[in-house]
């Protein structure tokens, strides 16, 4: 049985999984642009993992769109995207709340009729291994 160990950007809440990945998706939707202001949302699912929270509990709350599937949960300190069960126990995570490694490569893209217009244009951009000067 795989173990991944994770945390929000400030540390409060920590949290491991135990149990295997199914499924590692970038979602384009509208909706996880605005959740994550960016291209795309990295989630990795699973319909057997566990969730435990080893600290923090209490500074995580969790968003529901109305009138959607759409569901983010977070720590109230940072704001960081931290790991939720949707309906059916589908637990979702964050790929990069995540401490441990994760063997699994993304699975696909999903929603990509909703890309951001710019998002087709990244892969000619100049590239810096860290803050350019």
């Amino acid at each position: 049985m795989s173990v991944y160990f994770g945390s929000c950007l400030c540390g409060t809440a920590k949290f491991e999984v135990q149990g295997e990945l199914d499924s590692f998706y970038l979602c384009h939707c509208q909706h996880c642009q605005k959740d994550t202001g960016s291209a795309y949302a990295a989630n990795l699912f699973s319909q057997s993992a566990k969730l435990t929270w080893l600290t923090g509990t209490d500074s995580v709350t969790t968003f529901t769109l109305p009138n959607t599937q759409h569901r983010k949960s977070f720590c109230k300190l940072c704001g960081c995207a931290l790991p939720n069960t949707h309906s059916a126990g589908l637990l979702v995570i964050p790929a990069g709340c995540l401490d441990s490694k994760v063997a699994i490569s993304p699975t696909a893209h999903i929603y990509t009729a909703s890309k951001a217009d710019w998002e087709s244009k990244l892969d000619a951009l100049v590239k810096f291994d860290g803050l350019p000067d």
